[in-house]
């Protein structure tokens, strides 16, 4: 049933000042008015300086973001928002949500429910999972990406999330590895900003028309300055000065090695590297009889190719370890998102390998007669020069 819009908008109010707000969207417009932006989101974030709530804005062409602080600052942010035509507000909380529609006539529709609970499973673990960069962020409307897409990210930025360590302040250099159409740049930026984190980061991929699209994308989004594109391969493109987290979302093939040779020889503090093909080692499992008592991995083509993703990543792995790396192969989305869902996620400790990890990487690679990508662009940044 229709109700007051200034009750209803009142209500909204107290739910968007409550701290128990978790998500809000004003989108729409109504009849015969205009709101100054096309869309608004607000959530609140934890920064470096303390509680804040963020707003996110679009006027249909550009997003921008900013953090108010609790008090009169969210208090004068949030009326200027509802002083706004917008047609309709969702809101969510802990407790409650609710969804406003400003109907022809000016009135309220209002739809009020309580907030649904995760399914727990036997185990207790939740079923559902909240998005750490939800698939309607603004920034969507800008870099695009399928929903399968968006998913692959967000699993991603879940692996990140566990992998840097909560205390993490101050600057941050990132460089996104064979970026393509830069989801995963743009989508790490956003979320390590609103960590508080003071982020610089460079998008390489090897096309130069991708570079300027990104770039003109970073200038879109307000992130030109934080934000730079390079045109180069993986192995060679300029980066400067050396990053502190390298990132590598499905490489082709070798690709992923490059991306983890650049990371050693920068000594990169973390690197995650979620491999694509593994065409490499399959070749010369193919050249080589296969050791016994291992025939029967490798009879069939489909075990063999298969076998092969493998010991890839378990090389790539070890090798990891023996360049002073504490590395683990782990999976990081659901294979029904994609087929290539293994994450090899890697913190540099600057140890020096002990004779048991030189030895378990040395015997795997003797006896299947494979020399890895890997270990041969390492070997190559060791050789002193001529």
């Amino acid at each position: 049933m229709p109700e007051p819009l200034d009750v209803a908008l009142t209500e909204v109010r107290a739910l968007l000042l409550d701290p128990a707000l978790t998500r809000a969207v004003a989108a729409g417009r109504r009849r015969g008015r205009h709101p100054v932006v096309a869309r608004a989101e607000l959530r609140p974030v934890r920064l470096k300086a303390g509680p804040r709530l963020q707003i996110a804005t679009s006027d249909g062409t550009r997003p921008y973001t900013r953090n108010v602080a609790p008090g009169p600052e969210a208090i004068q942010a949030i009326d200027e928002l509802l002083a706004e035509p917008f047609g309709n507000w969702h809101v969510e909380t802990a407790d409650a949500t609710l969804q406003l529609r400003v109907t022809k006539s000016g009135e309220a529709q209002v739809h009020r429910a309580a907030t649904s609970r995760p399914a727990v499973t036997p185990s207790g673990n939740d079923r559902t999972k909240e998005y750490l960069l939800d698939p309607g962020d603004p920034i969507f409307a800008e870099i695009g990406g399928s929903a399968a897409k968006r998913r692959q990210v967000d699993a991603f930025l879940r692996a990140l999330a566990a992998t840097l360590p909560d205390e993490l302040t101050g600057s941050l250099r990132v460089v996104d590895l064979g970026c393509g159409n830069a989801y995963l740049t743009f989508a790490a930026y956003r979320y390590l900003a609103s960590r508080g984190l003071d982020v610089q980061l460079i998008g390489v991929d090897v096309r130069e028309d991708q570079r300027r699209r990104n770039t003109e994308l970073a200038q879109r989004l307000g992130w030109a300055d934080q934000i730079s594109f390079v045109a180069g391969t993986i192995a060679d493109a300029v980066v400067d000065p050396a990053p502190d987290l390298v990132l590598a979302l499905h490489a082709c093939d070798t690709a992923t090695d490059e991306a983890l040779a650049r990371a050693v020889r920068w000594e990169a503090g973390w690197v995650l590297a979620a491999p694509c093909c593994h065409h490499d080692l399959a070749k010369q499992l193919r050249a080589h009889p296969t050791p016994a008592p291992y025939e029967l991995l490798t009879r069939q083509g489909i075990l063999r190719e298969r076998f092969a993703d493998v010991l890839t990543d378990a090389l790539r792995a070890g090798l990891l370890r023996v360049h002073g790396y504490r590395a683990e192969v782990v999976e990081f989305v659901d294979s029904q998102h994609t087929p290539r869902n293994l994450l090899i996620r890697a913190r540099r400790t600057g140890s020096e390998a002990s004779e048991q990890q030189n030895a378990e990487y040395r015997e795997l690679v003797d006896q299947w007669q494979v020399t890895p990508r890997l270990e041969t662009l390492l070997s190559a940044a060791e050789e002193p020069a001529a």
